[in-house]
C-alpha cells in the first residue's frame, strides 16, 4: 500500500526512494519564489535540495507564492504534505525518485500583505520567478514590455497597494525595502526567455514608471536582475505519473514531478545581496549568459517547435513517438543542420554538433511522457521567440529558410483546428479564436496569416519569406504533412 507523503511518513518510504538527510527545521528562508509549478520544483528547488544535502548554505530555503488561482491550489496541496515534492528523474534504462525539501513555506496568492511581509523580511535576499514565457507582458511584435496591458494598468492605478501581478509584488517589495532602509533583493528570472533578466527589469521598472519615474530610475540603477539560462524537460503531471509513483515507488504525492535526468542552469554572477553556492552542485556562473541561452532557445526550443506541429497534425501523442517517426526525426535533423545551427554563434566550451545529438537523445527519451500538445501550446508567444529570430538571421545572411517557413506553415495548419484525420484540435493558445480565424482565411489567402503584425512584425512583408511560406502552406493543404516533409528532405538531399 502506498504511503501518503508527509514529513511524518518519510521513514516509511522504501529504500529505493531518496529522502532529505538534512534537518528541515534547520533551514531558514533566503528566497521567495513566485510560481512553484513543475519546472521550478524540478530545477531550482532540486538544485537547492542537493546543496542542502551537502551541508551547504541552509539559510537559502524557499518560501513559495504565486499570482494565479492555480498557484493557490498548488500551495494548498504542498502544505498538506509539508511542502515536500517527489522528483522522479527518468531515462530510458532507469528511473530514480527523491523527495526534496527545499521549500519550507507558502503564502497564498491574494494575501498581498503577507507576501509583501516576506519580501521585506531582511532574510530575503533573492526573489525568483517562474511565470512562463507568456507571463511577462511582452508585445510579441516588438518583444518589448507592454505598459498598456490591463493587468499592469490595474497595479499602477492601485499604486501597488494590493498588487496582483508578479511584477507589482516585486516592485512593491523593493520600494518598501528602500523606504525601510533595507538593501534591495536580487530579482532572478527562471523562465525560458532570451535576456530574461533584462526582460524582468523592464517589466518591474516599466510598471513603476507609470507611478513614479524617479523610483523606476532607482530600480534600474540599484537592483540586480541577473540573466540566466534554464533547461530540464519537465512535462505536466497527469494521473499516469501519479500511478507510476504509487506502483513503482509506493508514494502517494498530490504534486509529484517527473523529469529527465539532464539539467542545466547557467547564471550571470551578479548577486550583490549574496547567493547560495550553487556552483557546488553544477550551476555554471558566467560573465555572459547570452551565448548559452541563444543556443538553447534556438536549438532545443526551436527543435521542439519543428517536431510539434507535424506530429500534432499526424495525431502523434508523445514527443518520443514523434522521434520514432523516421520522417519527423529526419526533418528535425536536417532543419537543425541546414538552417538553425549555422546562425547560432559559438558558445564557450560547447560543440554545437554534440549539443544537437544530446537534444535528439533527450527528445527520444520514452520515459518522460512529454506530450506533443504541450509543445504546441502558446505558439503565438513561442514562435516569435523560438523560430522567427532564427528566420530573421537566416534571411539577413542569405541562407535557406524553407524549413523554417515550413514550421510556420505547419503552425498555421495546426491552428486551423483539426488534424489530417479530421480530429478536432482543442484550443491550445490564449489567442486560439483569433488564430483559428486567421488560419482558415489563410487556406485561400496565405498572406492573411503573415498579416498578424503582433507575431510576425516586418517579417510578414519580406517577399522571400512570404513566397516560401505560401508554397509550404499550399503544399500542406494540397498534399498533406508527409508529402510536405518529403519535399523539404528531398530538396536538401536528406
Amino acid at each position: 500500500m502506498a504511503v501518503r507523503l508527509s514529513r511524518a511518513t518519510l521513514g516509511q518510504l522504501g529504500p529505493s526512494v531518496g529522502i532529505p538527510g538534512y534537518r528541515r527545521d534547520e533551514l531558514s528562508p533566503g528566497i521567495v519564489h513566485i510560481g512553484v509549478g513543475n519546472f521550478h520544483r524540478a530545477h531550482q528547488a532540486a538544485y537547492l535540495d542537493e546543496m542542502f544535502e551537502r551541508g551547504l548554505d541552509r539559510d537559502w530555503a524557499i518560501v513559495g507564492t504565486g499570482v494565479r488561482e492555480s498557484d493557490a491550489e498548488m500551495g494548498r496541496d504542498l502544505a498538506a504534505q509539508d511542502f515536500l515534492t517527489t522528483v522522479v528523474t527518468q531515462e530510458a534504462e532507469r528511473s530514480q525518485a527523491r523527495v526534496t525539501g527545499a521549500m519550507i513555506d507558502f503564502v497564498a496568492p491574494g494575501d498581498s500583505a503577507a507576501v509583501l511581509g516576506k519580501l521585506v523580511d531582511p532574510r530575503t535576499r533573492i526573489v525568483s520567478l517562474t511565470v512562463t514565457e507568456g507571463g511577462y507582458y511582452i508585445d510579441p511584435a516588438t518583444q518589448a514590455f507592454d505598459p498598456g496591458h490591463p493587468d499592469i494598468l490595474a497595479d499602477a492605478a492601485d499604486r501597488l497597494a494590493h498588487p496582483k501581478t508578479a511584477f507589482g509584488l516585486i516592485a512593491a517589495g523593493l520600494l518598501r525595502r528602500r523606504a525601510a532602509g533595507l538593501p534591495p533583493f536580487t530579482v532572478m528570472s527562471c523562465d525560458n526567455l532570451p535576456g530574461n533578466g533584462h526582460v524582468t527589469a523592464d517589466a518591474v521598472a516599466g510598471l513603476v514608471d507609470l507611478i513614479d519615474p524617479t523610483e523606476a530610475r532607482w530600480i534600474r540603477e540599484s537592483v540586480a536582475f541577473p540573466n540566466g539560462m534554464v533547461d530540464r524537460i519537465t512535462p505536466a503531471t497527469s494521473e499516469r505519473e501519479r500511478r507510476t509513483l504509487r506502483d513503482d515507488f509506493g508514494i502517494e504525492d498530490s504534486r509529484p514531478v517527473f523529469c529527465e535526468d539532464f539539467r542545466q542552469w547557467v547564471l550571470e554572477d551578479h548577486f550583490p545581496a549574496g547567493r547560495p553556492r550553487l556552483e557546488e552542485v553544477g550551476v555554471q556562473f558566467v560573465a555572459d549568459v547570452a551565448p548559452f541561452e541563444l543556443m538553447k532557445i534556438r536549438i532545443l526550443n526551436g527543435g521542439h517547435a519543428a517536431i510539434a506541429y507535424p506530429a500534432g497534425l499526424l495525431d502523434i501523442h508523445f514527443v518520443h513517438e514523434a522521434m520514432q517517426d523516421t520522417q519527423i526525426a529526419r526533418f528535425l535533423s536536417a532543419l537543425l543542420d541546414d538552417e538553425i545551427i549555422p546562425v547560432v554563434p559559438p558558445v564557450p566550451d560547447t560543440d554545437l554538433a554534440d549539443y544537437k545529438r544530446t537534444i535528439e537523445r533527450r527528445f527520444a527519451n520514452p520515459k518522460i511522457g512529454d506530450t506533443i500538445r504541450r509543445l504546441c501550446l502558446d505558439g503565438s508567444n513561442r514562435q516569435p521567440k523560438f523560430i522567427l529570430p532564427t528566420l530573421r538571421d537566416a534571411l539577413q545572411s542569405g541562407r535557406s529558410i524553407d524549413g523554417l517557413a515550413l514550421v510556420s506553415a505547419l503552425w498555421c495548419r495546426y491552428c486551423h483546428g483539426e488534424t489530417e484525420s479530421g480530429q478536432a484540435i482543442a484550443p491550445n493558445d490564449p489567442n486560439w479564436s483569433r488564430l483559428t480565424t486567421q488560419a482558415r482565411q489563410a487556406r485561400q489567402m496565405p498572406e492573411a496569416w503573415l498579416a498578424m503584425q503582433d507575431v510576425y512584425g516586418d517579417l510578414g512583408t519580406n517577399q522571400r519569406f512570404r513566397d516560401s511560406f505560401t508554397m509550404a502552406l499550399q503544399r500542406l493543404w494540397r498534399s498533406g504533412t508527409r508529402a510536405s516533409l518529403d519535399h523539404y528532405l528531398a530538396a536538401r538531399g536528406s
